[in-house]
């Protein structure tokens, strides 16, 4: 990355940072009015950052304190969940491509099942011709076994 990219990113940072810490619970804002819904999802969504910035500052909180009560609460528990992975999260996909992929395993799993099954059953039903021709070669890779290890031996 050149130099001037990396400036530019580090500003988009920086004031991404700024943006979100103005708009962070703690504010003087929510002292005249109470925090709802929507705060309450924006500050679900901000958590982390704000979790960050409260460990420097006495005037951020993760939480709002002056809020709605459970309209805000939900709304923080949602973006909380969207942010940090609930079912419908980014993680929540991970998981169901996941048992996707596992039912294909499955599915590969018995046919190749079926397979052998049928198979061994068309072995167990060839007639008695065939049983003798397996014996027959049986006895060559047995002659065979014993000639290799005998020249290897003998080395």
């Amino acid at each position: 990355m050149k130099n001037s990219q990396k400036q530019i990113v580090v500003f988009g940072l920086a004031l991404l940072f700024l943006v979100t810490a103005s708009c962070a619970p703690g504010n003087e804002m929510f002292d005249t009015k109470l925090a709802g819904f929507w705060a309450g999802l924006w500050h679900g969504l901000i958590c982390v950052v704000t979790f960050i910035i409260s460990l420097f500052t006495d005037s951020v909180r993760i939480y709002e304190a002056s809020n709605t009560g459970g309209w805000y609460d939900f709304g923080f528990l949602l973006g909380a969940a969207i942010l940090l992975g609930g079912s419908w999260g980014p993680y929540g996909k991970k998981k169901r491509a996941k048992s996707l992929k596992d039912k294909e395993w499955e599915e590969i799993g018995l046919k190749v099942e079926e397979k052998i099954r049928k198979g061994i059953q068309s072995w167990l039903e060839e007639p008695e011709q065939k049983e003798k021709e397996w014996k027959e070669i049986g006895e060559k890779i047995e002659e065979k076994i014993k000639r290799e290890l005998r020249n290897w031996a003998d080395k």
